[in-house]
């Protein structure tokens, strides 16, 4: 019965994943036309609803093309092992009290070390392309990515000093019982991971790997049709996911006002944090690679262990 609800839980969390993505892409457009005084998607359905659908059925409809001279097997493989970790995250999320998959204890360290992999096929897919501006993008996004996961796992840190756990789910009762959201008393920690999550993520200003005045389109330059469509599926994805991480660790999770569902809180905290996705998209110009790898070094790494020595210092004042 344990195998056939995990299979349940699993169809269904990838069918909603699937229209989350595709309605987060619409909410972007229309956010970005709305802040840039443009229109944003207009033509397919009523105020455009029907515009992303539209942009997902070309792309699964379009040549699967694979270039003559690419690495064939590692090719293919690439966005797969690029949208695969990103769907497997989802199994430690707690969406409320009494909705989630997998209550792990160490689920804060499953988040981190499975959304690692995603690199591996982002330098996959560069690599087997058998082009300079493929591999060029994939080399940025390994070393943004890895520079700042540190940070980002250091911002962290305090959180699970405070809570005493690497559960989700006894980090948001740690919440609970305080009466607090962390974002209060981590709210350095808070700033730290919001500007990491973003070149995790690579999106703008970060969005470095895909920068298409320098690298024609980065890492999937290549890539078409449906194969392209699963890295963008798992940039989105990822999207999603540091959403639900943010809320879990610093918004209290699902905890809320009584006169709306737990999961109803848990889904507008993260449609906030998505909106802030899309509003530094559509008014911050991209960063310079230099200017981007020193902030991470030598600001957001010390601001990180600041954070966790003050933590640290309350906690044993605290007792």
């Amino acid at each position: 019965m344990d195998l056939v609800f995990m299979i349940i839980y699993a169809v269904c969390l990838m069918l909603l994943l699937l229209g989350a993505v595709t309605y987060a892409i619409l909410f972007e457009r229309k956010v970005i036309g709305y802040m840039q005084i443009r229109i944003g998607p207009n033509r397919h359905g009523p105020w455009g609803m029907l515009q992303t659908i539209a942009d997902v059925s070309k792309l699964l409809m379009k040549e699967d093309v694979i270039p003559k001279a690419a690495d064939r097997p590692i090719f293919i493989l690439a966005p797969v092992i690029a949208f695969v970790p990103s769907f497997a995250i989802y199994a430690t999320i707690s969406w409320s009290e009494n909705i989630y998959a997998a209550d792990l204890n160490i689920g804060v360290l499953y988040f981190i070390g499975i959304s690692s992999i995603t690199t591996l096929g982002v330098v996959m897919g560069g690599w087997a392309s058998n082009n300079k501006y493929s591999l060029m993008g994939a080399m940025r996004s390994v070393a943004q990515v890895i520079s700042y996961e540190i940070p980002l796992v250091l911002s962290i840190v305090g959180v699970v000093i405070l809570a005493g756990s690497l559960n989700f789910r006894e980090i948001v009762f740690y919440q609970e019982s305080i009466g607090l959201w962390l974002i209060i008393p981590q709210f350095l920690g808070f700033i730290v991971y919001m500007i990491a999550a973003i070149a995790e993520l690579n999106r703008s200003p970060f969005d470095l790997p895909e920068a298409e005045s320098e690298l024609v389109s980065g890492y999937h330059t290549e890539y078409s049709g449906f194969r392209y469509a699963f890295f963008m599926l798992a940039e989105y994805t990822y999207a999603i996911a540091i959403s639900a991480l943010a809320t879990t660790l610093f918004l209290g999770g699902w905890l809320g006002p009584a006169f709306l569902p737990g999961v109803v809180w848990f889904l507008l905290k993260m449609c906030v944090f998505m909106f802030i996705w899309f509003w530094l998209r559509a008014t911050l110009p991209r960063a310079r690679v230099d200017h981007l790898m020193g902030f991470g070094w030598k600001v957001l790494i010390p601001l990180a262990l600041l954070n966790i020595v003050i933590t640290s210092i309350i906690k044993v004042w605290m007792g």
